[in-house]
């Protein structure tokens, strides 16, 4: 399509270069705070007093509230008007990182993180949407998501290092104030240079009902797996937690199928192979991520003694194979079908977590953490792109939007269920000994579950996903991500 015809598509007034700033921004900002809080932990638990299985609910707040709203978010967003759900988006995500810079116990801060992943819900989906229908043909298009991704990656490759450096030389804190000013940047620039296009015709109200039963459900559940250390498994606080958390997550279900607003995914939906493939394996992948993630900062800190800035450091290798990885995929995508990449990468990430379980409390960061990373990281790579191609395959043109989202919110969902539970474990392992070598068991545990939780991946997805050729494969090359599409990933 040529330049003109190409004006012509977008909406009147809008400002490309401007929505292109600003979407980049915000990119940047939710993936950066994904994994910025990690390296802080450590200081954060002591300067507010948190136990050591209660510091998994910095992580759990927002991964949960982020992932179980996303898919209301976009479709907030497509009934309501793209820019201002991106702006109240952007305005709560800032004003939780403020209170949450300011905390003064755990709960004030776990209930800004918990905003901060609502604020992400609403914000990611509509700039992708935004950025969509600016940027709707041509090569200007392909530049637009060219900047999208390029800031996907480097938030997720700086939130270490950027969270080791603010926590050493600044405060823990600053992992929360940094979000402040990206976020204001990003208002302002949305305010000028974004226009909302009406829809062409309004669906029902967005199933509200559905978003909350749904998040209270898994809220619960992890709440009642995670305080196992004090209830067990068989105490009544334990099983009426987890049987609340049930009925809720059944009553979502009922409602999903029985509303008559629009609901938040069509549940027919999963009897499409690729999309129930995808999404359960990319549950598991965010399990073993997010937690081993989580087990490695803390092994560097508390039982290698490395400070917060080298600890950040030393997560680059990671960052850098994941790029890697991903431009590997995409050269082997044109060859090698999905399904097949996918098991590769797992099996290989797998392979990394493993030898990361060898660790010792005498290791290092060239004996126990460089070559683990590296083999975990390109197999994390090598995953991301068949995953998001896979997910959608066979689905209507009208679902492609909830078919993305759903694959963001597996993530996340399986991020915060996977770190409650090998997190638990880890904690049982160690007990109260906390010396070096008690914290190390309890570490290594927890790494060797998550390779278990990758081979489950890749058997998942050789027994569910349909082999190349069969109809419904996915193709081999990687698209563009959907509208709904955020940086979950």
């Amino acid at each position: 399509m040529n330049g003109t015809n190409e004006k012509a598509t977008r909406s009147p007034g809008a400002r490309p270069g401007l929505t292109l700033a600003a979407v980049a921004v915000v990119q940047f900002m939710v993936s950066l705070d994904l994994s910025v809080v990690n390296v802080g932990l450590p200081e954060i638990g002591s300067g507010l007093g948190f136990s050591t299985v209660d510091l998994t609910w910095v992580i759990h707040a927002y991964a949960l509230t982020f992932g179980g709203l996303l898919l209301l978010g976009g479709k907030a967003a497509d009934r309501y008007g793209r820019k201002r759900v991106l702006l109240f988006g952007l305005g709560l995500f800032g004003l939780a990182s403020l209170v949450g810079g300011f905390a003064q116990a755990p709960g004030q801060l776990v209930g800004a993180r918990a905003a901060q992943g609502i604020g992400a819900a609403a914000l990611a989906p509509a700039a992708l949407a935004l950025l969509t229908a600016t940027f709707p043909t041509g090569k200007a298009r392909v530049k637009a998501f060219g900047v999208w991704s390029a800031m996907n990656a480097a938030g997720g490759a700086l939130g270490v290092l950027a969270g080791g450096l603010l926590t050493e030389y600044a405060s823990w804190r600053w992992v929360m104030f940094v979000n402040v000013p990206m976020a204001t940047l990003a208002l302002a620039m949305a305010w000028r240079g974004t226009v909302d296009s009406k829809p062409a015709a309004r669906g029902g109200r967005p199933d509200v009902l559905g978003a909350v039963l749904a998040t209270g459900g898994l809220v619960l559940l992890v709440f009642g797996v995670v305080r196992t250390d004090q209830h067990g498994w068989t105490s009544a606080v334990t099983v009426t937690t987890l049987a609340v958390s049930v009925v809720l997550l059944a009553a979502f279900v009922r409602v999903e199928r029985t509303t008559a607003r629009e609901p938040l995914v069509r549940l027919g939906l999963f009897a499409n192979r690729s999309v129930a493939g995808a999404n359960s394996y990319n549950l598991l992948v965010g399990a073993a991520m997010a937690s081993a993630f989580y087990f490695m900062s803390l092994y560097l800190q508390r039982v290698l003694g490395e400070g917060a800035a080298a600890t950040g450091l030393m997560f680059l290798p990671f960052a850098l194979g994941v790029v890697v990885g991903s431009v590997l995929a995409v050269k082997l995508g044109y060859k090698v079908a999905p399904r097949t990449l996918m098991a590769c990468g797992g099996l290989l990430t797998a392979l990394g977590f493993a030898w990361f379980g060898l660790i010792s409390p005498d290791g290092s960061f060239l004996t126990d953490v460089f070559g683990p990373s590296v083999a975990a990281s390109v197999g994390f790579g090598l995953c991301l792109g068949p995953v998001v191609s896979t997910a959608t395959v066979g689905v209507e043109p009208q679902e492609t939007g909830t078919a993305s989202g759903l694959l963001n919110s597996s993530r996340q969902i399986g991020a915060s269920l996977g770190l409650a539970a090998l997190g638990t474990a880890a904690e049982h392992r160690t007990g109260h000994a906390l010396t070096p070598q008690a914290l190390n068991d309890g570490y290594a545990l927890g790494l060797n579950l998550c390779a278990a939780l990758l081979v489950v991946a890749v058997v998942t997805a050789l027994a569910v996903l349909r082999r190349p050729g069969e109809p419904g494969q996915a193709p081999a090359s990687v698209p563009e991500p959907a509208a709904s599409e955020t940086a979950a990933d």
